[in-house]
């Protein structure tokens, strides 16, 4: 039976070793809450690290924890000391993490720490490779395996991958300073179907695949060769109803049931008037934005001193990677700035801040998430921020405000909330005083919409979004009427070209015989490809064409030399095999002089494009400009030549260049001219185009045509790149 696999940088496990076993503690965090409905018994294996290093226990005890976790449906990761130091609290927390969230400074760019990045998501890679079976389905989470999707799609292309960034994808500006960024993007795009929490997430990856990868997206689609990896936005959610129900448990206890957390805020409640407090809960990390809340309360004290000895922020702040230099620093800064706040304005009987640096469990976090009056949580970056939804969650009463920073991917769904830009301290200190003075009224209002949203897009709703998407992409691919190329479809092609009478092979040049370049003069044929077509040659009654929009010269440079028949400039110039070039009548002259200038006004608003003449034709390649720039100006370029050109000259939209040709002489003309009267029983056409259309429409029927990667095509099959082209060819004569 297929399974789900899901893959995690950890297990969602705490793991205990006893005498002479291992005791599991299942961990809280979102993700563990999350993938509960996607990991049930056996349809489901999770693969991560189990939180204990590999060479710190023998190979017996080893095994015996991977035996005892197998039988909960986990499979351990083994990660070694050194791993774990360059890998996690290297690159990852070093580097992608900081980066991720804006934080530039604080990103450390080692060699050696991208290196063990690359081994550890190998390792992680080939744990499920070893685990996979026909019809499973991968889903992997967040930054510290960025690289595994391709690592898996590489070896089981027929897997269906899913994966899911749990943290902020940066704008295009900062993603590219990260050294690695190509292998990075690729590592993503391995994936049938990627995730972010938010839109914005979404369009700065889409940005960085276009402009980095130079990569085709069309809406929220990436062309990957043959395959169209779909990007989506999936905002994550909470377990709306532990908290709901935990919250209206702890309203309903007796006063001798009540913690003694949640007596001392309630005694804090009856010593003021009208007291009120303020909650402040995160994670000790510089994204949070922790030392600027305090300075903003501090700023709301001075302004409105009418409100000193009643209210009190309570901070819990988590520990996180405390032993990292960063976050050393962060912890001294806080510590000094509470002090200082204290020390300000405490009086004998009324202390402003109550700090505590410490883990609470769960009774106590629903505690203070319930007797606190406002929530401030105003992250200066962060994924999504689920503690905000939590403190909603808990408000039974309907009371409560809640101020939440713009910057977290929550404010995109709590907009009933009180945004605020975490940098502006007067923004932050008025937005207390609004939610101190808010109508009771007016509380509920808002609590209870978003209370409705939240009930409805829980986590276990997200999870099981994402599953759908994923199957539901597998499903539409398997109905797709082009048909990719595989070992028994190419082993059936060998098989009708060998036992065919007359052979005719057409092939497109660039994109097809040789990748695309910037610079399109060194998009040369290799020894490799001339062999192949040689080869090709000496086989018995089978002709071959190469059909181009390069000019004669080229084509005659490289290809000159074989008895084969060359197309230039899509038709215009026909030379058949052992015969000279003939060029087709022009039927409009000097039309050049009027297209080449306002080509020209175009070519110098968008820096990184330029203009080539061929004798029939003038093509605008923008491949080296903004991709962003460049979906802008081509539509305003057609537009233009659209209504300028005649019947007598043709508009063709390459792949990234514009095209104007004199004449209806097109890839489809020449082909049938090529053809004419010759009674090929295999014919065989391979392109990459829009331009290489016009061939698959104008060939027989019995024609095989092969679309080089996957776009809207009439061909009958499709193969992923230019070398995949040229090993078809060599098997054909093997």
């Amino acid at each position: 039976m297929a399974k789900n696999i899901i893959v995690s940088n950890r297990l969602p496990i705490q793991v205990t070793k006893l005498d002479n076993s291992f005791e599991f503690t299942p961990t809280s965090g979102g993700l563990a809450t999350g993938m509960n409905s996607v990991h049930k018994g056996q349809e489901s294996l999770w693969i991560g690290w189990p939180g204990i290093n590999h060479d710190e226990i023998d190979k017996n005890t080893w095994n015996r924890l991977k035996n005892a976790l197998k039988r909960e449906g986990y499979f351990p990761v083994s990660l070694n000391h050194k791993e774990i130091e360059d890998f996690y609290y290297g690159l990852s927390n070093k580097s992608l993490w900081p980066l991720f969230h804006y934080f530039i400074e604080f990103s450390v760019f080692d060699k050696k720490q991208w290196k063990s990045y690359e081994e550890v998501n190998q390792k992680f890679a080939d744990n499920v490779l070893s685990n996979i079976d026909e019809g499973d389905t991968v889903w992997i989470h967040d930054y510290q395996l960025l690289l595994c999707p391709k690592m898996i799609k590489d070896v089981r292309p027929d897997v269906t991958i899913g994966f899911f960034l749990h943290i902020p994808f940066p704008s295009f500006e900062i993603f590219r300073i990260f050294p690695w960024r190509e292998p990075l993007l690729e590592g993503i795009l391995g994936a049938d179907l990627i995730g972010f929490h938010t839109y914005d997430y979404e369009r700065h990856f889409l940005s960085s695949v276009k402009r980095i990868l130079k990569k085709e997206v069309s809406f929220n689609r990436v062309i990957m060769d043959t395959r169209e990896v779909v990007v989506n936005t999936f905002p994550m959610g909470i377990d709306y109803n532990k908290f709901k129900n935990a919250a209206q448990s702890h309203l309903d206890m007796a006063s001798d049931e009540k913690s003694d957390l949640k007596k001392q805020l309630e005694l804090h409640k009856k010593g003021a008037d009208k007291g009120k407090l303020i909650l402040s809960i995160d994670r000790l990390d510089y994204t949070k934005g922790v030392v600027n809340r305090i300075k903003a309360f501090e700023l709301f004290l001075s302004k409105y001193p009418q409100y000193l000895e009643k209210i009190r922020l309570v901070m819990l702040t988590v520990p996180s990677r405390s032993s990292v230099s960063d976050y050393k620093r962060l912890k001294k800064e806080t510590d000094e700035i509470v002090g200082r706040v204290n020390g300000k304005f405490a009086t004998i009987n009324w202390t402003p801040i109550w700090y505590y640096y410490r883990a609470m469990d769960f009774d106590d976090l629903v505690d203070l998430y319930m007797t606190s009056d406002i929530a401030m949580i105003t992250p200066v970056r962060d994924g999504m921020n689920l503690v905000a939804k939590e403190f909603v969650a808990t408000r039974v009463m309907g009371n409560g405000v809640l101020i939440l920073s713009e910057m977290a991917g929550a404010s995109k769904e709590l907009y009933e909330s009180i945004l605020v830009n975490p940098f502006d301290l007067n923004q932050m200190s008025d937005a207390l005083l609004t939610a101190i003075q808010m109508p009771e009224e007016e509380q509920q209002k808002r609590n209870l919409r978003m209370q409705k949203r939240l009930q409805r897009y829980s986590v276990e709703y997200w999870a099981n979004e994402f599953m759908k998407a994923l199957k539901t992409k597998h499903l539409n691919e398997k109905e797709s009427s082009v048909i990719k190329i595989n070992e028994k479809i190419k082993k059936s092609l060998v098989e009708k070209f060998k036992s065919a009478h007359k052979r005719m092979i057409f092939l497109d040049y660039d994109g097809t015989l040789v990748g695309y370049n910037e610079k399109p003069e060194l998009a040369t044929p290799n020894q490799f490809v001339i062999k192949t077509l040689e080869q090709l040659l000496e086989f018995p009654l089978t002709e071959l064409a190469i059909v181009s929009g390069r000019d004669h010269e080229f084509l005659d440079q490289w290809f000159g030399h074989l008895p084969v028949t060359l197309v230039a400039e899509h038709g215009f110039l026909i030379k058949h095999k052992n015969q000279k070039w003939v060029e087709k009548e022009i039927q409009l002259k000097n039309w050049k002089e009027d297209i080449i200038p306002v080509m020209e006004s175009f070519t110098d608003r968008t820096p990184g494009t330029f203009i080539e003449e061929k004798k029939n034709s003038l093509v605008w390649h923008y491949r080296k400009t903004d991709p962003e720039l460049a979906a802008e100006r081509t539509i305003e370029l057609k537009t233009v030549l659209s209504s300028l050109i005649s019947d007598e000259l043709n508009l063709m939209d390459g792949d990234e260049i514009i095209e104007v040709v004199s004449g209806r002489y097109n890839k489809g003309t020449a082909v049938s001219e090529i053809m004419g009267d010759k009674a090929s029983d295999f014919i065989l056409c391979f392109g990459d185009d829009v331009t290489d259309e016009f061939m698959f429409n104008d060939l027989p029927a019995h024609a095989i045509n092969v679309k080089v990667g996957k776009k809207n095509t009439q061909a009958n099959y499709c193969i992923d790149k230019p070398c995949d082209v040229i090993s078809l060819l060599n098997a054909l004569t093997s």
